[in-house]
């Protein structure tokens, strides 16, 4: 009997992307994902390869959840165990309910009393947003083991990039080779982790921030995740991808179900840029709009020393630069001397704050200035109160010989006690101070624990306390970038992304975050002038002009700077904002530069009637010139009047003449400065040029 041809059950739609979705050998599959096809008819055969010889007579597609049963030779993507070794499941299509921009898929397997309801979206931001359920319709309890989903990826796309790093140098690019290589990326930390950040890009050989064929795979989880990127002998090339679950993380009764994270897909035939403002579109487009105040964060002004008096000159001194918001970090809190003790006693420390956190409150308040406040909910120490009431609470209570991260535990955030108590003290300092903002840390990985437990314990405490106090923002730092994904960003505003603000490691960790975060999201300061992790010394220039390709803060001991020092810094505030809704509205392009000494990227305004550009040199190169700057996304046919920006005095390296656009506004064509370019500036290492580009009124 001839084997079945694939049928096609929906073509999903818009101006940015195409989704045709399939039956092939009796189950659905993703059978085209990429750059719109159009309006018209697709025929099934155009997706029917055919059955080579020397295999099986079944025609192997990368079905969504794939299953071993139907000759599926790599990871099955449903994993299930009833007492015993797991069970080949088989699915049937029981139903489909599609439309333009949907189609909504259920999976049967009556034998096994196993259920799949899979929903594909297309989004107005481009971006594909695939979610699954599985519920065990039979009558006795399984183990889910593993449900993921599979992305199709073009033949062409034969390299891959990955995100990751360490504390302090997150976000850092990999790249891989992806020729018949199977490449895994796994996360085990119990939070999305430095190590990995959860999305991977599949790209086309020679593709580049600009050029080439691109497709963004990301995984809105805060827990383990793993992504599989196999190419096979056949020619399939694709991504499964979804929550990594540990043996007994997971156990459906009889109809319970488990929902995966969302998995979020963005292609582009115009290079990574072209993925990233197709994620940015759709964090956009699910985020509430907000105000992104200038943020005064203490930890590196005054560390665990808090002294009213010091705070409230600090606070008058953050006002006089311009920033809008003034954050307490950690020290404040019931025997916080030092980070080895008080984590989990979440109540004002009366020897430190005898009248309480009111005095200094007030005080912000009166400058005109928000007020926020540091929490590590998460964690406890074992030298607190709580921890010697509760000791059953910690998620390794019954080891013998628990392992400590920076001096402190983890809480059981499965347990409705621990997070009952943790709602209870937070929300009672929400409600008895006027407090705008909560940074939000998580300062170790999880060691021996469900990290699945975990996280939707955290989601719901987040949730329960923004449903509470809706005016409230929160942060979402862990030792740094430890937590940035579009899971926590349903309870997070802002993301702090590394406890490095070293201005020239920032370049390049801002410059991989981005690639899934929009900037607007970004948080990033400007640290002292010798940088707390790091050792370096930047100037006053370079550190203001990375911080504003962000939401921009402060960490700095404003008290020890001179009088010119603080009028510079309230000038490059004040530079800031004038340009803030363009960084937190426009379309971000990162610029390939043929001079790898070179950082260049610029925000573009969506209308295309302004950009600001980011000129630096983070290194020495073999070349007193460079090859000219590129501006993208403007408009070619009009003309645009280009300012250097006064941000400080860049640092300019050996000269007799600056190009003379430097110093003199120009008129130029939008197509100039995209397929020629402005002279590169002659700047030293470590030194930042910004240019303003206006389009001239017709």
């Amino acid at each position: 009997m001839a084997p079945e041809s694939p049928r096609v059950i929906a073509h999903l739609r818009n101006q940015h992307c195409s989704v045709v979705v399939a039956v092939g050998s009796g189950a659905p599959f993703i059978a085209y994902l990429g750059a719109a096809l159009g309006e018209g008819e697709l025929p099934a055969e155009l997706f029917h390869r055919g059955v080579t010889g020397g295999g099986l007579d079944n025609e192997v597609f990368p079905w969504l959840v794939a299953e071993q049963v139907r000759g599926w030779m790599g990871r099955p993507g449903i994993q299930i165990r009833r007492s015993g070794p797991p069970l080949f499941v088989s699915f049937a299509v029981a139903d489909v309910r599609s439309s333009e921009h949907a189609c909504e898929i259920d999976l049967e397997d009556s034998l096994n009393g196993v259920k799949v309801c899979a929903t594909i979206i297309l989004e107005q931001s481009g971006c594909v947003v695939v979610t699954a359920k599985c519920m065990n319709t039979g009558s006795t309890p399984f183990d889910l083991d593993a449900l993921t989903i599979t992305v199709p990826i073009s033949g062409e796309c034969t390299d891959l990039l990955t995100l990751g790093g360490r504390h302090g140098m997150e976000a850092m690019e990999h790249h891989h080779t992806w020729e018949r290589s199977h490449v895994v990326i796994e996360n085990r930390s119990g939070r999305t982790s430095h190590e990995n950040l959860g999305v991977v890009f599949a790209a086309s050989k020679g593709y580049s921030e600009d050029r080439g064929d691109v497709c963004g795979v990301h995984l809105a989880w805060s827990g383990n995740f793993g992504f599989s990127c196999d190419s096979t002998i056949d020619g399939l090339r694709f991504i499964q991808v979804g929550e990594l679950l540990l043996p007994g993380e997971v156990v459906l009764k009889p109809g319970d179900e488990y929902e995966i994270p969302s998995v979020i897909v963005a292609t582009s035939t115009r290079g990574v840029n072209g993925v990233s403002q197709k994620f940015h579109r759709h964090v956009r487009g699910k985020h509430r709009s907000i105000s992104r105040p200038v943020i005064l964060n203490t930890w590196e002004a005054v560390y665990f020393s808090h002294d009213l008096e010091t705070l409230k000159q600090l606070a008058s001194c953050a006002a006089q630069v311009g920033v809008e918001r003034f954050v307490l970090d950690d020290g404040w809190f019931h025997g916080r001397r030092d980070d080895k003790r008080g984590l989990g006693d979440w109540w004002v420390d009366n020897e430190v704050w005898p009248d309480g956190l009111e005095p200094l409150i007030s005080h912000v308040h009166s400058l005109g200035i928000e007020f926020g406040l540091w929490f590590e909910p998460e964690m406890v120490n074992p030298n607190s109160d709580l921890f010697r009431s509760h000791p059953d609470w910690v998620l390794d209570a019954g080891s013998q010989e628990p392992i400590l991260g920076r001096h402190q535990m983890v809480l059981n955030m499965a347990m409705p006690a621990v997070r009952e108590y943790l709602f209870e003290k937070i929300d009672l300092l929400l409600s008895e101070y006027q407090i705008e903002f909560v940074k939000w840390d998580h300062n170790r990985p999880l060691v021996g624990a469900s990290s699945h437990a975990q996280t939707l314990g955290t989601y719901e405490l987040l949730g329960r306390l923004k449903s509470s106090h809706p005016r409230v923002q929160f942060e979402s730092c862990a030792s740094g970038g430890g937590r940035i994904d579009m899971g926590i960003m349903r309870y997070a505003d802002r993301f702090w992304v590394s406890d490095s603000i070293d201005a020239l490691d920032r370049l390049a960790i801002q410059k991989g975050v981005s690639k899934l975060i929009p900037l607007e999201m970004i948080g990033s300061h400007i640290g002292a002038p010798i940088c707390h992790t790091t050792g370096r010394h930047h100037a006053l220039s370079f550190r203001t002009a990375t911080a504003m390709f962000g939401w921009l803060g402060i960490e700095w001991n404003l008290l020890s700077l001179s009088d010119s020092e603080i009028q510079s810094l309230a000038n490059s505030i004040a530079s800031y904002k004038q340009y803030r809704d363009l960084v937190h509205t426009g379309d971000l392009y990162r610029s390939d530069h043929p001079d790898t000494t070179m950082h260049v990227l610029s925000v573009v305004a969506q209308d295309q009637s302004e950009a600001l550009i980011s000129i630096s040199r983070i290194g020495n190169g073999h070349t007193l010139r460079s090859a000219p700057i590129r501006i993208s996304g403007l408009d070619a046919a009009d003309d645009y009047l280009v300012t250097r920006v006064s941000n400080g005095n860049p640092r300019w390296a050996l000269h007799r003449e600056l190009p003379r656009w430097v110093s003199q506004t120009t008129r130029v064509s939008g197509s100039f400065l995209m397929n020629n370019g402005l002279p590169c500036p002659p700047l030293l290492p470590e030194s930042t040029m910004l240019v303003h580009a206006i389009r001239v009124p017709s």
